[in-house]
């Protein structure tokens, strides 16, 4: 389960997303299970992630969520046509200094 953004987390996220060019696009195959696929492997690698509808215009409003809920991410913001995820990278292991 992810923890609530604050309103200041989720601004900062908001402005450093004004600077990204989309990365992904949904397409004819809408969320299929590749895509979710790819949505997370992205976030795993760059923790927020613009994603732009090129299809499916009509649907981003149940979809955008959708998509957030099925990569265990948040939805930061929806405009236009274009959304943002956020997914905060796992920490990492620890060295056992052996």
């Amino acid at each position: 389960m992810l923890e609530p953004l604050t309103n200041p987390q989720i601004r900062k996220f908001k402005a450093a997303a004004q600077l990204l060019e989309p990365m992904l696009k949904v397409g004819k195959a809408g969320l299929s299970e590749g895509f979710i696929r790819t949505v997370a492997d992205t976030l795993a690698q760059h923790e927020l992630v613009k994603i732009k509808f090129a299809d499916f215009k009509e649907q981003k409003k149940e979809l955008a969520p959708l998509l957030a809920e099925k990569t265990g991410s948040h939805l930061i913001m929806r405009v236009g046509n274009v959304m943002v995820l956020h997914r905060p990278k796992p920490p990492a292991a620890e060295p056992t200094g052996e």
